[in-house]
Order: structure tokens, then C-alpha cells, then sequence
């Protein structure tokens, strides 16, 4: 089967460096992810992920790449009973996501006159995945919050 991704492009009020930081600073990204990773955030280190309440620590989610200010990639987290739970799933799609093969996020940053074009591209999906389409609702949300973040210092609310 072939291989399927999704790619998101936001322009952000920001400077590279800034969003850089606020990708990598679990502080920021809990405030407009919900999301905190703790890493080092060097290529080949480990990253665990606090996501809704749950603590995911895997030794194959790692830091793929990490070119500051311009490149951040990393795997996506693993997909565990304990966090299906916690963000109200129903198990049988949380067994589908914890079957599938693992995937990457790629965060690209690059200055745009006054402001930086900010993509990403989640890869390595099959046809029909589940987390394909969780990430395809997901990202722009939280691109859209890491922008109002970025730009009024207020990150947007979801519930």
C-alpha cells in the first residue's frame, strides 16, 4: 500500500526562533497543544509525551531531527490503552491506532518577509488510518493555537 501523509502551511507573526521555541519549550507547548514532551530534543534522543493526563514513554519515540530554528522532526507518539481512555475514544478505535505502523511529524520553518511560514507533514500512514484522520482535524487546531499564541500571548481554548 502506498504510503499517505498530511501537510498543514500557517503563517505566523513570529520569527523562526520564536516559533522554534515555542515547539520546544513544554511550557508553550502545553499551553497551545495540551501536548508536553520531555527530550532534549537532540536527533536520536528519546522523547516522553504527557498528553490528557497520561504519561507515554516509548524507547521508538525519538527525535529524528532537530535543526533549530528550521527543522523539527520526531515520531508520533504511541497509541496506548491508557490514553484512548483519556481522551474518550472508544476501544476498538484505539486497538485500530495501536496497530498501525508508527509515524512522523515534520515541523519546516522558514522566514516569510515579517513573518515565517510555518508546515507540517505527519507521514507514513496507510490508506484508511485512523490516525491519519485524528492528525487531519488535530493540526490545524493546534497550529491555529500555537499562531493566537504566538501573536496575542493567548493560546486558543478547546473543549
Amino acid at each position: 500500500m502506498p504510503a499517505e501523509s498530511f501537510s498543514y502551511t500557517i503563517y505566523v507573526r513570529a520569527t523562526p526562533e520564536r516559533i522554534w521555541q515555542a515547539l520546544t519549550d513544554p511550557s508553550s507547548a502545553s499551553q497551545f497543544w495540551g501536548v508536553t514532551q520531555i527530550t532534549d530534543w537532540m536527533a536520536g534522543s528519546s522523547m516522553t509525551w504527557q498528553v490528557a493526563g497520561v504519561t507515554i514513554a516509548d524507547p521508538e519515540q525519538v527525535v529524528l531531527e532537530a535543526d533549530a530554528p528550521h527543522r523539527l522532526s520526531f515520531t508520533w507518539h504511541t497509541i496506548t490503552d491508557e490514553f484512548v481512555l483519556a481522551v474518550g475514544d472508544d476501544d476498538d478505535l484505539g486497538a485500530s491506532m495501536a496497530a498501525e505502523e508508527r509515524s512522523t511529524a515534520t515541523f519546516q520553518i522558514e522566514p516569510f518577509g515579517a513573518q515565517s511560514k510555518l508546515t507540517v507533514t505527519h507521514a507514513g500512514f496507510t490508506s484508511g488510518s485512523a490516525i491519519l484522520a485524528g492528525v487531519t482535524d488535530g493540526w490545524p487546531m493546534v497550529l491555529s493555537s500555537l499562531k493566537s499564541l504566538l501573536e496575542t500571548g493567548e493560546a486558543l481554548a478547546f473543549s
